[in-house]
C-alpha cells in the first residue's frame, strides 16, 4: 500500500513540474513571427513637396556653446556630402533598427536625415548639417522649440573630426 503512495505522489510531482517549465518554443515562435511582420509590413510612400523658405539673418560666425568631438563616417549606405563639419544630432543608437526608425520618421516630416557612425560603433542620426557652428545652433535651437519640451530636448552638436 505504500508503495502505491509513494509511487501516486511521485507521479503527482513529476507532472506538476513538468507542466511549470516555460515554453521556449512557443516564446521565439512568437518573437519570429513578430519581427517577420516588422520586416515585410508594406511601407507607404508619401511625396509631399516641402517649401523651405530662407530669410537672410545677420548673426555671429562663431558662438561660446560647447560641441561633442568625434571621428564619424557616414552608415554604411548613406550619402557622405550630407555629413559637414558641425551636425545636430537628435539620436544615439547602438541598435540599427531603432537608428532607422527615427531618420524614417524624420524623413516622413520633411526633414533629410543622415546616419553617422562613430569608431565605438554608435549610429547617431543627424537631423542636419552645417559648415558653420553658429547656423548649427540656430538649427537645434529650432528643432527643439517645433517638437516642444518631450521630443529632441536632449539634441546635441557634433563636432566632425577629419
Amino acid at each position: 500500500m505504500n508503495k502505491i503512495w509513494l509511487l501516486g505522489a511521485s507521479a503527482c510531482m513529476i507532472l506538476a513540474f513538468g507542466s511549470c517549465k516555460p515554453k521556449q518554443s512557443a516564446y521565439k515562435a512568437a518573437y519570429e513571427q513578430a519581427k517577420e511582420k516588422e520586416t515585410t509590413a508594406p511601407v507607404e510612400v508619401v511625396e509631399e513637396e516641402v517649401v523651405v523658405e530662407i530669410v537672410p539673418v545677420s548673426k555671429p560666425s562663431t558662438t561660446s556653446e560647447v560641441t561633442r568631438q568625434e571621428k564619424i563616417k557616414p552608415a554604411q549606405g548613406e550619402d557622405a556630402s550630407n555629413l559637414k563639419r558641425y551636425s545636430v544630432v537628435i539620436g544615439s543608437f547602438q541598435n540599427r533598427t531603432n537608428a532607422y526608425s527615427l531618420k524614417e520618421r524624420m524623413q516622413n516630416e520633411g526633414y533629410n536625415p543622415v546616419l553617422g557612425e562613430n569608431e565605438q560603433g554608435m549610429l547617431r542620426v543627424i537631423i542636419t548639417s552645417f559648415d558653420d557652428k553658429a547656423d548649427a545652433y540656430e538649427s537645434r535651437n529650432a528643432i527643439k522649440a517645433k517638437y516642444g519640451p518631450n521630443n529632441f530636448q536632449d539634441a546635441w552638436i557634433l563636432e566632425r573630426q577629419y
